[in-house]
């Protein structure tokens, strides 16, 4: 049925999320188009942070899509799209560096990117039947409601451990390019830009699955609504 609720609750996360996918179009459009000192690809600026990390073993792959990229750490790879791939971009840059600090962290054991890769099953069966039990539970019993919420709050807490290993591995190529020489102190300003857009993005995922909890919450009673007024 309409509620006109849901599009309260729903309205910050959706709002987020336009705002974090329009800054990602434009700052990856636009420093897509800037280039660097030493010209290098952005499989070649991540080839060099991996090695100088000791991670020859880490291979570099193409991959189809646009702004596809992302570590494989089962297969211990970078898959980068095209344009990440052979771009000579401080955009493509600051995207392929940012995929080689996942893969260090992955060399260096960092604690959430293991409890990440623990969660995405989780996670997946969260994000489908999670929904459909709350919505369920709501007309049929509490119980069966909070199930829906316990399981649905997996997708809400890969999301949050989601958080720091992605702000991490921005953070860990941030410095590292500029101190292996890959690009200039000056340039760093519009890698920042493309990564902190991005960077967004996750956040607003994790902003948009807690207004569905709060909103199923809210019409169950639990948070000050009430089971009746549906």
């Amino acid at each position: 049925m309409f509620d006109p609720m849901y599009f309260l609750f729903i309205a910050p996360g959706f709002l987020l999320s336009l705002w974090a996918s329009y800054r990602v179009r434009t700052a990856f459009g636009h420093y897509s188009q800037v280039g660097t000192a030493r010209g290098l690809s952005g499989a070649e600026a991540a080839r060099q942070l991996l090695n100088d990390a000791g991670l020859n073993s880490v291979g570099i792959v193409e991959t189809e899509g646009q702004l596809s990229d992302h570590y494989d750490p089962q297969l211990r790879r970078l898959a980068l799209s095209h344009e990440v791939y052979h771009g000579r971009s401080v955009a493509s840059i600051g995207v392929a560096t940012h995929e080689a600090g996942h893969a260090i962290q992955h060399a260096t054991n960092y604690g959430p990117l293991g409890l990440r890769s623990m969660l995405v099953p989780v996670a997946g069966i969260g994000s489908s039947l999670g929904y459909m039990v709350m919505a369920i539970g709501l007309f049929v019993h509490p119980w069966v409601f909070l199930i829906g919420v316990a399981i649905f709050s997996m997708t809400l807490l890969f999301q949050i451990v989601t958080l720091p290993v992605e702000f991490d591995a921005s953070a860990r190529a941030k410095q590292l390019v500029v101190d292996a020489g890959i690009i200039m102190p000056q340039e760093r300003e519009g890698m920042d830009k493309v990564l902190d857009a991005a960077a967004l993005t996750y956040v607003a995922a994790a902003v948009s699955t807690l207004s569905v909890i709060l909103y199923y919450l809210f019409r169950s009673g639990l948070l000050g609504g009430s089971r009746d007024d549906r």
